[in-house]
């Protein structure tokens, strides 16, 4: 986590408490050693935020120090809750632990009545034990599109059958129920999508692709014309 955004989550955390709260805390929410609890909170003393107390004893922010609220709609905001918790339960660790940060951002700088609403809403995505997601595949498959690295897959298609492929990762899709990677599968030398919870193993080559314009990302979303054939499920 940066350190700007550190900073602004502790103001966060300080933020609308009646009662101190304790540099173990907020260790714990940040995530990070009392250490740099202590280091964060002189650091913003000394830059002007008033905020109260000291080490054993707990930290408050003082009254009416405030941030200007952002203007959000109720529906607008709904949104972003409802968004960022379906992130957190479908898309991978990385993105969930942004949106998390992000939602706290948000909520930093609501009036109260806009922040009762992001508390009532009533639309969820549990976050399951034992989902994909949680695997950290996601994850790897999502930092292998961005890097544009050349994997390497132990693939099983819907019948079972087990192939080695070595593909340029394009883009992931999520379907509501299971993601895809769609890719160039250099094996059968064309577009394919693959579903991740059925790649026993994958690795990657050291090599970077490069996407031209037959291969590429824009050449792929052509291919499958924003429905997915089953035959690219292969």
């Amino acid at each position: 986590m940066r350190r700007a955004d550190r900073l602004f989550l502790l103001i966060h955390a300080l933020r609308g408490r009646r009662q101190a709260i304790t540099a173990q805390q907020l260790a714990q929410t940040l995530e990070v050693s009392l250490r740099t609890v202590y280091r964060d909170v002189a650091d913003l003393q000394r830059s002007g935020v008033p905020i109260e107390g000291e080490a054993g004893v707990g930290y408050v922010l003082r009254k009416g120090a405030d941030i200007p609220p952002l203007m959000f709609s109720p529906d607008e905001l709904e949104a972003l809750v409802v968004g960022t918790r379906f992130v957190r339960a479908f898309g991978g660790e990385r993105l969930g632990r942004g949106a998390t940060a992000a939602l706290l951002k948000i909520e930093a700088v609501l009036p109260p009545d806009l922040r009762e609403r992001a508390a009532r809403t009533r639309i969820f995505a549990p976050e399951l034990a034992g989902r994909i997601e949680s695997s950290g595949l996601i994850d790897a498959l999502y930092a292998a599109v961005q890097e544009r690295r050349v994997l390497r897959l132990a693939y099983r298609d819907s019948g079972a059958r087990a192939s080695e492929r070595e593909i340029e990762p394009l883009c992931l899709s999520f379907w509501g129920g299971s993601w895809t990677l769609g890719a160039w599968c250099r094996l059968r030398k064309d577009f394919r999508s693959f579903r991740p919870d059925r790649i026993a193993t994958h690795a990657t080559t050291g090599e970077i692709f490069v996407a031209d314009e037959r291969r590429g990302l824009q050449a792929y979303l052509r291919s499958v014309g924003g429905a997915l054939p089953d035959r690219w499920k292969r």
